[in-house]
């Protein structure tokens, strides 16, 4: 309501407007509150001081003239920038509208802002003409400032009981549902339309309990955490506690206020609790391991009966001692350091083997699962043992490891090469023989075979999941009769037999597999040499009746008579005799060269074994170059006996050899017969039978090289055989 009256026209009958300039700049003082004065231009032309007081300024009147308002500056309550010419009082002067109540912010030049409560009322003249209009406004900004505050505190108040997380309603007296949150909504399921205005006994599942609630309540006791259980509208049921006052005017009870808090998981939880300790002390006894709690020192804390019959002791006996005390000595240092290592928080848990003495004096063998548990901040609360009587396993295990031991030892000490695997094909055992046979050193866990390669009796490549071990798993039967060839990582190749052997539990079932590999590489060889030597043999024997043929024909052409053709035969026949005897003696396998010299040569110089020298390198003859290269040097050895150096007493014999290697990178055997100090030497006449034999067994046989030369001090003979005609090895 304004407090800007009108007022009373005077003797002069000057208007409102007129009267109120003409009282003076001090006449509005006298007027309760701040007020000013706009002419109908709105200009303003008079003012109080407290108007003055509050606009933190005083308009100079006379000098610079302002309009509508004479604060620094105007704004909207929201904070918005308010023109002059948008004001009020600009209103009010063009349309004398009146203002009443209304609230906008006036600046002062400092700065500073305050809430002004403005009534602005038009001044008119007789005839209903504007002449101006005067504002009384007064500072309202303390009110404003308490009505926020009440309105804050009312907005907080009502988020707290709508947004509170803990279930809130009121209840008059007549324990009807007035009020509810959210959260009372939300525990139970139902809108606030179904809640609302029902009697809150509708909710509770046991009469009694409201029915007790209610009765406190009402004679103005206090209930704190009180349990009791709600129906939900699914029918589920909730627990909870209820916390409420009641609220008294004059006496008279007027309505409760109650927080419901829902515990049915703290109430489930408990109950699952309570549910697991009895099973747990259930399983505890009945356990048929050894469970024990110990505190930080080892002192036994609870023990169960399966402990008690383990360590043949009371339980009153145990709880009386330390783990550590029914331990064997030589075993407590190792517990103790991984219990106190336990304690510290440096391990959670720990396994450990150890022997512990009954009363008795009887020794058991004891498994110890240990665990801890600790508070919230990590600090050690109790350990818990499992223990098991692991004692008839333990001599169990003593006796297989004897038993594998000495099946080990037995594997070991075979001469052929044995080797077992899982159900898998993967190795778990090998003997020492493997390691030789294959010429590596396997690792547990290959598979299926410890040779570095293998390839089938005929050479070919035998991938290892291919092999008679992989084959005899797979299908799960022994092989036998399989012959295969190992390659070593140094290249070397071994025959030999596989008896892979499947082996299977007390139930049948496959669990690995047991081979033995023979080496039979000497049967090889020896079947080969054999085979060499029947083959050899047939072409000698060719071979020598055809020497034989050309020996009595060449020997007839240049005899003399029927008793020269016998003596010259004969001697030629002894030395192919010697030829044969020498391979004979090697089993017709390769035979090094200088063997064959000393062989051939050392019958004819037995006087003196200074007189024939043998030099050159180790050269090993196959079969075939062995038995011409013998024919030649008997040829020349012959000749040197009956005309050569070996046929006086100074005559001296060197035979010597070297490999040389030509421009067209062939290599040769080059063998040097050279006699010196024998009796004065004349190139023959003709060529004689001696000398087309020893150019056939050396140009023809040999595809070699011959050069005789006949010196006078003595026969020199040059042999050059190319190396493959001769089989090197050394």
């Amino acid at each position: 309501m304004s407090n800007v009256e009108q007022f009373p026209r005077g003797p002069g009958r000057l208007t409102e407007f007129e009267a109120l300039v003409a009282a003076g700049p001090t006449a509005l003082d006298a007027v309760p509150g701040a007020v000013y004065i706009c002419d109908r231009e709105g200009w303003l032309v008079r003012y109080n001081s407290e108007a003055a007081a509050l606009w933190g300024r005083a308009p100079n009147l006379d000098e610079t003239r302002e309009r509508f308002c004479g604060s620094h500056r105007l704004f909207l309550l929201d904070g918005t920038p308010l023109l002059p010419e948008d004001c009020p009082m600009a209103d009010a002067v063009r349309s004398g509208k009146a203002t009443r109540n209304a609230e906008v912010v006036m600046e002062r030049p400092d700065g500073t802002r305050f809430t002004a409560l403005v009534n602005i009322r038009a001044l008119k003249d007789v005839r209903g003409d504007i002449q101006g209009a005067i504002n009384c406004f007064q500072d309202i900004s303390a009110h404003k400032a308490m009505e926020e505050e009440v309105y804050r505190k009312s907005q907080d108040l009502e988020d707290f009981f709508e947004n509170s997380a803990i279930g809130l309603h009121i209840v008059n007296a007549e324990g009807i549902i007035q009020r509810a949150n959210r959260a009372e909504l939300a525990l139970l399921g139902y809108t606030a339309e179904d809640y609302l205005g029902r009697h809150i006994a509708e909710f509770h599942v046991d009469a009694p309990v409201i029915g007790d609630i209610l009765q406190r309540l009402a004679s103005g006791e206090n209930l704190d955490r009180y349990p009791a259980r709600l129906r939900a509208k699914d029918g589920s049921i909730k627990h909870v506690l209820i916390t409420s006052n009641s609220r008294f005017e004059d006496g008279r009870f007027l309505n409760t206020r109650c927080f419901t808090m829902d515990v049915t998981h703290l109430h489930e939880s408990e109950r699952a609790r309570r549910e697991s300790e009895e099973r747990l002390a259930a399983t505890y006894e009945a356990a048929t391991v050894g469970i024990a709690e110990s505190d930080e020192t080892g002192r036994l804390l609870r023990v169960n009966d399966a402990l008690c019959k383990m360590l043949g002791r009371s339980r009153e006996q145990l709880l009386e001692m330390t783990f550590f005390e029914y331990t064997l000595e030589e075993d407590r240092d190792e517990d103790a350091l991984f219990f106190a290592r336990q304690v510290r928080g440096e391990l959670d848990s720990y396994w450990i083997r150890k022997r512990a003495r009954k009363p008795d004096g009887a020794i058991v063998y004891l498994d110890v699962n240990a665990s801890a548990v600790r508070d919230d901040e990590g600090r050690f609360r109790y350990g818990v043992r499992v223990i098991q009587d692991v004692t008839e396993a333990k001599l169990m295990e003593d006796r297989i490891r004897e038993s594998e031991q000495h099946m080990r030892d037995l594997l070991e000490a075979l001469p052929a090469a044995v080797y077992t695997t899982d159900a898998n094909g993967r190795i778990t055992f090998f003997n020492q023989a493997c390691i030789e046979l294959a010429g590596r050193t396997p690792q547990i866990g290959d598979e299926w075979c410890v040779t570095w390669r293998l390839y089938t009796a005929d050479g070919v490549p035998l991938p290892h999941d291919q092999c008679p071990m992989a084959v005899a798993l797979r299908e799960d039967r022994a092989i036998r009769g399989v012959e295969a060839v190992a390659e070593r990582p140094d290249g070397t190749l071994v025959p030999f037999l596989p008896y892979p052997t499947p082996l299977h539990d007390a139930n049948g079932k496959l669990v690995g597999a047991i081979n033995m590999l023979v080496d039979i590489t000497d049967r090889k060889q020896a079947e080969n040499r054999q085979k060499t030597l029947i083959d050899e043999l047939n072409h000698r024997v060719k071979n020598t009746l055809a020497t034989v043929q050309s020996l009595a024909m060449q020997t007839a052409r240049h005899s003399n008579s029927l008793q020269d053709f016998a003596r010259r035969y004969e001697k030629r026949l002894l030395g192919l005799a010697r030829a044969h005897d020498l391979l004979t003696k090697r089993h017709w396998g390769d035979a090094p060269l200088e063997f064959l010299a000393r062989e051939v040569l050392s019958p004819m110089s037995s006087d003196s074994a200074d007189r024939v020298t043998f030099q050159g390198p180790t050269i090993t003859l196959n079969p075939r170059a062995a038995l011409s290269l013998t024919m030649a040097l008997n040829e020349l050895a012959t000749n040197a006996t009956k005309y050569g150096a070996l046929s006086c007493d100074g005559g001296q014999l060197s035979l010597s050899w070297q490999i040389r290697v030509t421009e067209n990178q062939t290599t040769m055997v080059d063998l040097t017969w050279h006699e010196r100090g024998g009796p004065p030497v004349k190139a023959p006449t003709r060529r004689g039978f001696g000398t087309r034999l020893i150019e056939r067994c050396i140009e023809r046989d040999l595809s070699g090289e011959l050069d005789l030369v006949f010196e006078g001090d003595g026969l020199f003979c040059r042999m050059s055989i190319p190396i493959g005609e001769m089989a090197l090895h050394g």
